[in-house]
């Protein structure tokens, strides 16, 4: 994926500090001994090896000579190949003693587990970020090289990942003249296994499912605030005010959100690079909140207070029971919506996601029902 393609450059330097440090301390003489001494490198490698050997501008391009990194960016290169084994099975030269091929089985991380975290979390970072920042597009939030460092951390020490085991082929040739002298040849094949295949699954559009998406978008509105929700939801004319009011009005409403709000998945359709997805959307019932409401309203509208308040009193009074009824009224409303998604080769994605999602749990109340024209 795009946002994931970041982390990429980080495995590969690893596999090639393995290749310098063994260039130089190895006996090229034999093949065996060049394999385990390199891939001995991988399976103790610590976070001072690899910073020994990796530069702070080949992690980060945007960074100076004196960047240091975090301790937990450091953790990062030790907690992902901790779990790292090899075995080799066979070695086979060829007829003219100039290149040889072993067979290995690697005992590597569960990446595409692993890879499907990363993403999630990168997704749920970029909508946070856009909530923050009053920007409806996730893509237009982005995210350092650190930072994408710093959420594979997270994971890594949170979670505990199978390993999985695979077989893969390596060849090594000999560049030598008067004695031999073996080498690895680095290919992508070969890169992309000793990482257990993250290369291939964080660049796969459809790590994760139109479904699994959306799953992503709604469980990450429930730890919003009320400035992310105005921001994300482009609810600002209900949200975002500077009447205390209406604040205290926009404070109940995503209160009451927060309590109620659930989803369920029931369906969803892909075609191409489309895709429909389907849930049944619980929240609180708006309707019934309005309705109680204008009743409510209508009787104090008809009575002579209503005259004797006057203007300003019959808008601050209206306000105040809106705000009694969405405080008081427990009922939820459970309701069909239909989102829309679209892969636009690095993800799947929800169009329109802040509005959408937005009209879906606020139903009617996506706008004040009490005009400031009441006010005057």
């Amino acid at each position: 994926m795009k946002i994931a393609k970041g982390l990429i450059p980080f495995l590969l330097l690893i596999f090639a500090v393995s290749m310098v440090i063994g260039c130089s301390h190895t006996d090229k003489t034999d093949v065996k001994g060049v394999i385990t001494n390199e891939l001995d490198l991988l399976k103790n490698l610590d976070s001072d090896t690899a910073q020994k050997y990796i530069s702070h501008t080949e992690l980060f391009p945007d960074a100076t000579e004196k960047t240091e990194l975090s301790k937990e960016v450091e953790e990062v290169f030790s907690l992902f190949f901790q779990d790292f084994d090899y075995r080799i099975l066979g070695i086979h030269a060829g007829k003219d003693k100039k290149e040889a091929t072993a067979s290995l089985e690697l005992t590597t991380i569960d990446a595409k587990a692993l890879a499907r975290d990363y993403v999630a979390s990168h997704l749920t970072n970029a909508i946070l970020t856009a909530a923050d920042t009053a920007s409806k597009n996730t893509e237009e939030s982005s995210s350092s090289l650190e930072e994408r460092y710093l959420i594979l951390n997270e994971l890594l020490k949170e979670n505990k990942y199978e390993t999985v085991k695979t077989k893969c082929t390596l060849t090594l040739v000999d560049t030598g003249t008067d004695q031999k002298e073996w080498e690895i040849q680095r290919t992508h094949d070969l890169e992309n296994s000793l990482v257990g295949g993250l290369i291939t699954y964080l660049s796969d559009s459809d790590l994760l499912t139109p479904e699994e998406t959306l799953t992503v978008y709604l469980n990450t509105l429930k730890t919003m605030n009320l400035d992310q929700m105005s921001n994300y939801l482009g609810l600002e004319s209900l949200l975002s005010t500077s009447d205390d009011a209406k604040n205290a009005i926009a404070a109940a409403l995503v209160d009451r959100m927060h309590k109620t709000f659930d989803f369920k998945i029931t369906g969803s359709d892909i075609s191409g690079y489309q895709a429909t997805v389907e849930a049944d959307i619980t929240t609180f019932d708006s309707n019934a909140i309005l309705s109680d409401y204008q009743k409510e309203l209508e009787e104090y509208l008809s009575s002579p207070d209503a005259v004797i308040d006057g203007a300003q009193k019959r808008y601050n009074h209206s306000l105040e029971l809106l705000l009694k009824n969405i405080e008081n009224n427990d009922g939820t409303l459970t309701h069909p919506s239909v989102f829309y998604l679209a892969n636009d080769g690095a993800s799947w994605k929800l169009r329109d996601d802040g509005q959408a999602i937005g009209i879906g749990i606020f139903g009617d109340l996506s706008t004040t029902p009490v005009s400031d024209e009441e006010e005057s």
